[in-house]
């Protein structure tokens, strides 16, 4: 583009009568200037520039001053532009051809603009959300609580209370902990007594509170002091897997001192406060959790694949120790063959058997979607070792949850409504089970069966408690009363009489074989 230089204003203002012949003959000769263009650069190099410059302001003021997209799509155009000014140079140096397949090459290499548009990633991110969904393996893992409350206390204050109390709390791998104080508890309020009403209700004594926080606390410390342990054995092997290698001994927020002195403590204050304020018994079995976790499943895991069996029969223990804690306030002499092996302790051995059968579908489905890091960490899983069968083990004892919970209305536990109640629960476990054994864990049957597992727990203790033997009675009595040929003076006596007569049977027995 140019543009004429305007006439000179003086001579356009003057009237043609008022100029004579000869002036006009001077400016008719006179030479035009010549057109003034805008740009004073050379035509053969105004093609490169014009690339290499921005043909709206509009994106270099607004669209490239947002770092993320300057970063994510500029890479490419600045590429691009660049490729180009060097194909049309080549062009006007003769080597047009040459160049303008390398930008053509280059250009193929690039993806188009359109690819990286906003609805365009919109549908990218839902078919790779889509794809995550459908992976082999690919189902939430509750984080580790020990790592959480480990990367909590390293961002506290050196040497401060909190930071101190989150790091020891990180040691007792408190979710654990949790899970097997509760297990104690349940069993503790299955064992059948007079009544677990209020004695306003049912004129009745029941378990005493005292005892339960005696056993809660013990519990909960035996249970600190072995998974304090197991960190401690192992903190090599916890740096090379995901869930474990932000724990405290790994990150070295704690000595080894420091969590051994931890463990010996809680495991004897544990052990005491079972022993004072329970039972020997149950103070026995909570020391002897404390050695099978630490001193025989740990050195295990690396050793064979039956890790996971000592494993389970730690998880059995609890319930075993708050049904000896129960037991021991009604019975007669309490020594250890009375509460482990006496009358009436079938139902805290079904107890341990549940929890027992329960953990192979659980932890053999979680172990899964990990296997490749229990793997490189040297632990001996069944579900790298054989992945078939991890699931026919699953099953084996998802289906042994059947005759368990059968067993407990057998045995005078629960009701016989129990029956049907756990069936369909064991049912829904057992299908997930079988799902997880066919397809060997492949299209989210492992995910399927883990969160069933995580349900399947709770909803049976609940059943069960909800549903122990006679408890629907009491409450249907003392919400609309007794019968009225019915005597509870009379009905308590009998019972207190037959007792004291089993129990003067059981000396006489004993005088006559000394």
């Amino acid at each position: 583009m140019s543009l004429r230089t305007p006439l000179n204003r003086s001579i356009a203002r003057q009237d043609a009568s008022t100029v004579c012949l000869r002036c006009w003959r001077k400016l008719s000769q006179s030479p035009m200037r010549s057109r003034r263009p805008f740009s004073t650069m050379p035509s053969n190099r105004q093609g490169a520039v014009a690339i290499g410059k921005s043909r709206s302001p509009f994106s270099n003021d607004y669209f490239w001053a947002n770092p993320m997209l300057k970063e994510r799509f500029g890479a490419s155009t600045v590429g691009t532009r660049r490729e180009l000014q060097s194909a049309i140079a080549g062009v006007r140096t003769g080597a047009a051809s040459s160049s303008s397949a390398e930008a053509q090459q280059s250009m193929a290499s690039q993806p188009p603009v359109e690819d990286v548009l906003p609805h365009r990633r919109r549908k990218k991110a839902r078919e790779l959300a889509a794809a995550a969904e459908n992976a082999e393996g690919d189902y939430p893992i509750a984080p580790d609580a020990s790592s959480k409350l480990a990367t909590i206390s390293s961002s506290l204050p050196q040497r401060s209370l909190r930071r101190i109390l989150t790091t020891y709390l990180s040691l007792s791998k408190p979710r654990l902990s949790f899970l097997v104080v509760l297990t104690a508890t349940a069993a503790y309020s299955l064992y059948p007594v007079p009544g677990l009403l209020a004695p306003a209700a049912t004129a009745t004594p029941s378990l005493s509170t005292l005892t339960l926080l005696f056993l809660t606390t013990g519990t909960a410390l035996c249970s600190s002091s072995a998974n304090a342990l197991n960190m401690l054995m192992e903190p090599n092997h916890d740096a090379k897997m995901s869930r474990t290698r932000n724990r405290p001994l790994v990150r070295k927020l704690i000595s080894p001192r420091g969590a051994l002195i931890f463990a010996i403590v809680c495991g004897a204050v544990g052990t005491g406060a079972l022993y004072y304020g329970v039972n020997p018994t149950t103070a026995f079995l909570g020391a002897s959790n404390i050695v099978l976790y630490a001193g025989v499943y740990t050195p295990l895991k690396r050793m064979s694949v039956l890790n996971t069996w000592i494993g389970a029969i730690v998880g059995g223990i609890p319930p075993l120790m708050g049904w000896t804690a129960a037991a021991g306030q009604c019975a007669h002499e309490g020594t250890w063959q009375e509460l482990v092996f006496g009358e009436g302790t079938a139902g805290g051995w079904l107890c341990a058997a549940l929890l027992f059968a329960w953990q192979f579908p659980h932890f053999n489905s979680l172990s899964w979607s990990i296997r490749e890091e229990y793997k490189n960490a040297g632990y001996r899983m069944l579900a790298w070792v054989n992945p078939a069968q991890n699931g026919r083990v699953a099953l084996r004892y998802a289906l042994l949850m059947f005759p368990v919970c059968i067993g407990l209305s057998y045995c005078g536990v629960t009701d016989w409504s129990f029956v049907a109640t756990s069936s369909a629960i064991n049912g829904w476990m057992a299908w997930r089970a079988y799902q997880f054994w066919r397809a060997q864990g492949q299209k989210g049957s492992a995910r399927g069966l883990f969160w069933a597992s995580v349900w399947h727990l709770p909803i049976v203790m609940v059943l069960a408690m909800a549903q122990k033997k006679g408890l629907g009675e009491r409450v249907w009595r003392s919400i609309f009363g007794y019968p009225a040929d019915y005597d509870d003076d009379l009905y308590y006596e009998v019972g207190e009489l037959e007792e004291e007569e089993k129990k003067y049977r059981t000396l006489d027995d004993r005088k006559g074989s000394a």
